[in-house]
């Protein structure tokens, strides 16, 4: 036997990735399927059932699918995962880490009932 031989070991170095379907990254493509969907079911509700001009049905109809499109390109497509909770999370509380960083005590020691 050899003992100057190199000994190789697996490892799992690879990027994981969960794929791509026309363009867009991982499960992305049934948001913007669900969109189509809810948009082409508007359209047919709104022209058929309820006599809307196909105009305006189809100005209606596409919000669903631009409101879709904006959230996929926007705040899922090329970013980390969590990104749109973080948004959110932000948004909602702002940027400090803890309960409600905008609430503050009039000194540290001392706590203000509120």
């Amino acid at each position: 036997m050899n003992d100057h031989a190199l000994r190789l070991t697996e490892t799992n170095s690879a990027d994981d990735s969960k794929g791509r379907t026309w363009g867009l990254e991982g499960n992305l493509f049934w948001y913007m399927t669900g969109g189509s969907f809810i948009s082409v079911l508007t359209l047919l509700l709104l022209f058929s059932v309820a006599r809307v001009s196909f105009l305006a049905s189809l100005l209606f109809a596409a919000i669903p699918l631009l409101l879709t499109l904006v959230y996929v390109y926007a705040f899922r497509q090329g970013k980390p995962s969590g990104y749109d909770i973080d948004c959110l999370d932000c948004w909602l509380n702002g940027s400090a880490f803890g309960s409600n960083p905008r609430r503050r005590s009039s000194h540290p020691l001392k706590a203000d009932h509120v």
